[in-house]
């Protein structure tokens, strides 16, 4: 069975792949006494219609509100994921509330398709497996840090329950009710892990602001609030955020900040 491949980059910044973009000719060595560049490909594999549309999400419309999608999500995430990687200790709670919610949206789904695994696994004399897509369509990832393959993984998650839950209305194990119920609630806790990244500000600030009370960080908690102390003091951190710099804030480069990934590919 060929999957379809639709060209969807998510990202154009390659640096979750290409991890050293340094050539042999730059560096002045022959080619054989170092590893090359390591590179790596990401797809993700879709079956169902349902999946496939929380991947792009929706524009607003004037009797619509917009839904945010894995590539809306991947957009709004570059801002936090850059501000952790600069010692922004707002960008580190937010990481946390990012974290958070890919966890809760995951494990009730898990819950859910092991409900659903039930259900066919149930009949005794009928041995009945989900079904799946004659045509299933795969998409190139190119995200720049771990919670985006994550929020990704959860499409696939949902895409895994909706052809279970669907199987299972198929061969009258559930209502039509009570699959689009599953569908309807399941698709909900997805979008709402989405857009966790809302709310936070990218100001470029730094630990060392916080500390000395700067006109930058009063900003930031006027537009964010207060931080809990265990993030601000470093004790606590998202389980894939980024390491913290080891050099002082003041001597960062202005190019990092400016080294943001590129645009994230637009609804229609």
């Amino acid at each position: 069975m060929s999957a379809q491949r639709i060209p969807l980059h998510a990202e154009s910044d390659h640096r979750g792949l290409a991890m050293n973009d340094t050539t042999d000719e730059a560096s002045g060595t022959s080619g054989t006494d170092q590893p090359g560049v390591l590179r790596g490909t990401a797809w993700l594999t879709l079956q169902t219609r349902q999946a496939q549309r929380l991947v792009k999400g929706r524009s607003a419309s004037a009797d619509r509100p917009a839904i945010i999608g894995l590539l809306g999500f991947a957009h709004l995430l570059r801002p936090v994921w850059e501000g952790a990687r600069t010692d922004d200790p707002y960008a580190d709670w937010w990481l946390l509330k990012v974290h958070d919610a890919l966890e809760q949206a995951h494990q009730a789904l898990a819950d859910e398709q092991a409900t659903q695994a039930r259900h066919l696994a149930a009949l005794d004399a009928i041995e009945v497996h989900p079904a799946q897509s004659t045509q299933p369509i795969r998409m190139p990832l190119q995200f720049s840090n771990p919670y985006a393959f994550r929020a990704a993984r959860l499409v696939a998650d949902y895409d895994t329950l909706v052809r279970t839950a669907l199987t299972a209305r198929h061969v009258g194990l559930v209502t039509r009710d009570e699959q689009e119920r599953v569908l309807q609630l399941s698709g909900r806790r997805v979008r709402r892990a989405m857009v966790s990244p809302l709310g936070y500000r990218f100001f470029g600030l730094t630990r060392r602001d916080l500390e000395q009370a700067t006109a930058n960080a009063q900003r930031a908690r006027e537009a964010m609030g207060e931080l809990p102390a265990e993030v601000l003091n470093g004790t606590r951190q998202a389980a894939h955020a980024p390491p913290r710099p080891s050099v002082p804030s003041d001597a960062v480069a202005p190019e990092r900040i400016e080294s943001l990934p590129g645009a994230v590919e637009k609804d229609d």
